[in-house]
């Protein structure tokens, strides 16, 4: 790989115990909850190491003694085809660790563990894609009339715009050293979540009335965070509907186990 290829970190970690999902599928960890007959972390491993965009990929989390518990994980990180690292108490945090530790002129890609659908293709188009940006931080976002099309019965987060709604799809490139700050703002955002006020405070008063009232488009909304951030924020659009589902949920996991089986 040459040097501009990025380096993939993979947020593995459990957010709290005793998760639900984990524990329908009798697993250990919600990362190990098979899709398809393998460990959704594996298949996304899988997605990342068939990629052309990604060289090193960093899997943070799960705790060691679930990773040592599974020999499939385990022997794919003695091999040095993945590094772990373990988890801090949040993603925001578990990301900033991350970034801290990587060569400031590495482009680094971030997802998760349980984007059981997410393929080598997906991966190379928006890494490409958010490289020709230009910008410094650039978020994978997926158009709600597309995801809904292919997903009818799919509940997901929907990010009003004047021009219709979007899904994120766990797809992030941190592109220059200036990106990195972006974690920070965001581990400050996650400290105040229980606070609505002040989350709302942190990315602007007149924003956020803009976006309630869907007067901002999604070139605008973004133009924004840009300035308040002090960098360039991008979008790349993905034309793939399942780069918008994640695994949150027993709902969910049926409908990718149903996806998959077809």
């Amino acid at each position: 790989m040459d040097r501009t290829s990025y380096t993939a970190v993979v947020l593995a970690a459990d957010r709290f115990s005793g998760d639900p999902l984990a524990k329908a599928a009798g697993v250990s960890s919600k990362c190990l909850v098979p899709a398809g007959g393998k460990p959704m972390v594996l298949r996304v491993l899988d997605a990342l190491e068939e990629a052309q965009e990604v060289g090193a990929v960093i899997l943070c989390g799960p705790q060691r003694a679930v990773v040592e518990g599974t020999a499939a994980l385990a022997a794919r990180i003695a091999s040095g085809r993945v590094t772990w690292v373990g988890n801090r108490e949040s993603p925001s945090s578990s990301t900033s660790h991350v970034l801290r530790a990587l060569p400031d002129a590495n482009p680094v890609l971030v997802t998760t563990a349980d984007h059981a659908l997410l393929t080598a293709p997906m991966v190379d188009l928006f890494c490409s894609e958010a490289r020709s940006t230009g910008a410094d931080i650039v978020v994978g976002l997926a158009a709600q009339r597309v995801v809904q099309a292919a997903f009818p019965e799919t509940r997901r987060t929907v990010i009003q715009m004047r021009e219709g709604g979007y899904c994120t799809c766990n797809l992030f490139a941190f592109l220059t050293p200036r990106s990195r700050s972006v974690a920070d703002f965001w581990r400050s955002v996650e400290r105040e979540r229980k606070k609505p006020l002040r989350v709302i405070g942190a990315f602007g008063w007149w924003s956020v009335i803009l976006y309630l009232l869907r007067l901002l488009s999604l070139k605008q909304g973004l133009e924004r965070i840009s300035r308040r951030l002090g960098l360039r924020a991008a979008a790349v659009l993905m034309p793939f509907p399942e780069a918008a589902v994640d695994v949150d949920t027993v709902r969910d996991w049926k409908l990718v186990e149903a996806r998959l089986a077809r």
